[in-house]
C-alpha cells in the first residue's frame, strides 16, 4: 500500500521553473515569519493559516476574544506583503454603500453639465479587515460577500472591479452575542478558513507585556510584491495531488454528511448538518499551499490533516444533543481524523467511498 505522505508513482514531476518558485516561496516565507515576529508574539499556527489562505485566494474568519492582536496581525501582514490595507468597523447602522462606495452628482464648472461620479468605498484595497462582521445587518454583510466571491462590486447597476490580490479577514467576538447578526451557514461557507485565535502561553504573554510597556520602534519590511503573490497563487494550483490523498480528503468531508453511507452513527448523532463540496475543494487547495510552504511540490495526507479543522469547523452544525454535552465541530474533526485511516485510499466507485468508519 502506498505511503500517504510520499508522492505516488506517476506523479507529474515539477519543472525547473516550478522548483525555483518553490525555493523562492520558502525563502520568502521564512522572511515573512521573521518580519511578523518583530511585532506579533506567538500565534504561529494562526499566521501559517493566514498565509495559506492568501496563497489559495481564500478568505478567513478569525474568532477570538478582544485583545489578542487580531487587527495588529492583519495590518502587519499587509505591510509585509506590500499591499493596501483598509479596516472596516461593522456596526448595526452600517450601510452597503459605506463599504462599496456611492455615486455622487458632479457638476462641470465650465459647461454646467452634471454627471454621476463613483466614489470608491473602503472595500477598494488588497487586504480588508471586516471587524466584528456579525454586528451589521445581513444586507450589509451581503455587499461584502459579493466582493469576496466575484472580485467586484455593483453600484447603480455598474460593476466596478477590485484590485487583486484581494483578501478579506473578518473577525467575530465569541462573547457578547446580544444584538448580533450571525453569518448564515451559506455565507460562512464562502470563507476558506475559520481561524481560532487563542490566549497566549505564559511565556508569550510575559513577552507581550514587556514589548507593550516599554518604548519600542519595531518596523517591518515588505517581502513580496503584488506580482509575486499573484504568481505564487498560480503555482499553488499546479501542485499535483495523488489519487489516494485526494480520496482521503473526500472521505473526511463525505463522512460528515448525514445522508451518505460513509457517515458513522456517532456523526449522525452529533451533527445536524455536514460539510459541502467547498470543504473538499478547500482541503485540497490548503493542502497544496501547506506543501509549498513546507518546501514540497506534492500533497501528503499530513497536509490534509493539518488543515482539516480550520476548513471544516464552520461548515458543520452540531445537533442540540451534542451542544448540550459540550461537543463542538472541532470535536467531530478530531474524532474523524483519529478514526479515518489515510492508507484506506480505494478509488471512488459509483459515487460512494468504501471504508465506513468503525464505531
Amino acid at each position: 500500500m502506498s505511503d500517504p505522505n510520499k508522492p505516488a508513482s506517476g506523479t507529474p514531476q515539477p519543472s525547473a521553473e516550478d522548483l525555483q518558485q518553490v525555493e523562492k516561496l520558502q525563502k520568502a516565507y521564512a522572511s515573512m515569519k521573521e518580519e511578523m515576529r518583530k511585532v506579533i508574539v506567538g500565534q504561529e499556527e494562526v499566521v501559517d493559516q493566514l498565509f495559506m489562505a492568501l496563497f489559495c485566494r481564500g478568505h478567513c474568519v478569525l474568532v477570538g476574544v478582544p485583545g489578542l492582536a487580531k487587527t495588529l496581525m492583519i495590518s502587519t501582514l499587509s505591510k509585509i506583503l506590500n499591499l493596501d490595507f483598509n479596516r472596516i468597523q461593522f456596526t448595526p447602522d452600517l450601510m452597503p454603500s459605506d463599504i462599496t462606495g456611492t455615486e455622487v452628482i458632479n457638476q462641470d464648472k465650465a459647461t454646467g453639465e452634471r454627471v454621476f461620479k463613483f466614489l470608491q468605498g473602503p472595500i477598494f484595497a488588497n487586504v480588508i479587515l471586516a471587524d466584528e462582521i456579525n454586528r451589521t445587518p445581513p444586507k450589509t454583510q451581503a455587499a461584502l460577500l459579493e466582493a469576496m466571491q466575484e472580485y467586484q462590486v455593483t453600484v447603480g447597476g455598474q460593476r466596478h472591479d477590485l484590485d487583486r490580490p484581494f483578501f478579506v479577514l473578518a473577525t467575530q467576538n465569541p462573547i457578547e452575542q446580544e444584538g448580533t447578526y450571525p453569518l448564515p451557514e451559506a455565507q460562512l461557507d464562502r470563507f476558506m478558513f475559520m481561524v481560532k485565535v487563542d490566549y497566549p502561553t505564559l511565556d508569550e504573554e510575559r513577552e507581550i507585556i514587556r514589548r507593550t510597556t516599554e518604548t519600542r520602534h519595531d518596523t517591518v519590511g515588505a517581502v513580496l510584491s503584488k506580482e509575486d503573490i499573484l504568481s505564487l497563487q498560480e503555482i499553488v494550483r499546479r501542485v499535483p495531488i495523488s489519487d489516494h490523498v485526494l480520496d482521503y480528503a473526500l472521505r473526511i468531508t463525505r463522512s460528515t454528511r448525514l445522508t451518505t453511507d460513509q457517515a458513522p452513527e456517532w456523526v449522525k448523532e452529533w451533527l445536524s448538518w455536514g460539510a459541502g463540496p467547498r470543504a473538499s475543494q478547500f482541503l485540497v487547495l490548503a493542502g497544496k499551499a501547506r506543501a509549498l510552504l513546507k518546501g514540497r511540490f506534492y500533497v501528503s495526507a499530513d497536509d490534509i490533516r493539518a488543515v482539516a479543522a480550520p476548513v471544516l469547523r464552520h461548515r458543520m452544525v452540531t445537533s442540540f444533543g451534542a451542544e448540550a454535552e459540550g461537543i463542538t465541530t472541532d470535536s467531530v474533526v478530531e474524532r474523524l481524523l483519529a478514526e479515518l485511516d489515510p492508507n484506506a485510499s480505494e478509488a471512488l466507485a459509483d459515487g460512494k467511498l468504501p471504508g465506513v468508519i468503525n464505531q
